[in-house]
């Protein structure tokens, strides 16, 4: 019997892997060879699920964080752009919680609240709850798929999540943090770095990727003061969960449908717009809107520290 089939059939989509050119996805690039090795693995009987695949490759192609630990969710992550781009046709989950894109049935949880209009003053010390898996992270998803304009979908390889509430437990905004950006000019400009430093110390970058101040609250400068307060309690939760500490922040900013302002206001630095070329665009085409990028050191040596030796 030939390799990967079984009694003639094979795997839908596993075979347009093969002969495939280097691709590279969450940061990292996947040779020919290693896509073909996916290809394989897809054909396996019984089908590996979602989970099990990503784990499996991970080990096979050794995808660890700096801790030694499988990369899974960034694995995850790349498997389904694998899967949009038409490279391949992932078993369907296991339980309709995957961690693609889905449909969400929003419950009462995340229904609007009570207007919220004070001042930032009257709000603080502000409480940054950190989400962890259960009914804090259905509730985090919720409101990012209700009311942010992105909605929601899985955030990259390492990250962070929080639900903000005032010092008297009302809800006020939801943020989440992810893995940076692989490559951006003015960022990469601003660092100093060269290829080879930049695969060393890119993980030391975390990507605001979601912001959301809640509909029903107005309150003047809470977004700001947000932004120039969740420094503290991320550095703090990054290195407890992952080992080791973020030292810069990175964030993108859709131009012209929202102002940067609380960013600046927040003492976060802009360094220029990006090109609107997205992630695998190759003719130098704008593919996607142009975004603000912005950037906030959590280490006076943050430069030295990310160009250094892994």
């Amino acid at each position: 019997m030939e390799p990967g089939k079984e009694g003639g059939l094979a795997h839908a989509g596993a075979g347009a892997m093969s002969g495939q050119a280097a691709r590279r996805y969450c940061g990292r690039e996947f040779s020919a060879a290693e896509l073909d090795h996916i290809g394989q693995l897809l054909m396996v009987r019984p089908v590996l699920g979602r989970v099990a695949l990503s784990r499996r490759i991970c080990q096979d192609f050794r995808w660890l964080n700096p801790l030694g630990q499988p990369k899974e969710m960034s694995c995850r992550v790349a498997l389904l752009r694998m899967e949009k781009d038409g490279l391949i046709a992932l078993p369907p989950p296991l339980t309709s919680g995957g961690h693609g894109q889905r449909r969400f049935k929003l419950s009462a949880a995340s229904d609007p609240q009570a207007p919220v209009q004070a001042s930032v003053r009257a709000l603080e010390p502000l409480v940054f709850q950190r989400v962890e898996k259960g009914p804090l992270s259905s509730l985090w998803n919720e409101l990012i798929q209700r009311y942010h304009y992105l909605g929601y979908r899985p955030l990259s390889g390492a990250q962070m999540r929080y639900l903000v509430r005032s010092t008297d437990g009302r809800l006020l905004a939801a943020l989440g943090f992810g893995a940076s950006a692989w490559q951006v000019k003015p960022r990469d400009q601003h660092i100093g770095w060269d290829h080879q430093q930049r695969v060393g110390g890119l993980h030391r970058i975390v990507n605001n990727a979601r912001f959301l101040i809640l509909p029903w609250v107005r309150c003047p400068g809470l977004a700001s003061r947000i932004l120039s307060a969740v420094p503290k309690p991320l550095r703090t939760d990054w290195t407890w969960r992952y080992g080791y500490e973020p030292v810069l922040l990175e964030s993108f900013v859709e131009v012209p449908h929202f102002s940067g302002i609380s960013y600046r206001a927040a003492a976060w630095i802009r360094l220029g717009e990006t090109q609107g070329r997205g992630k695998l665009e190759k003719t130098n085409q704008q593919v996607a809107p142009l975004k603000e990028i912005w950037i906030y050191p959590l280490h006076p040596r943050f430069r030295q520290l990310l160009c250094a030796a892994p």
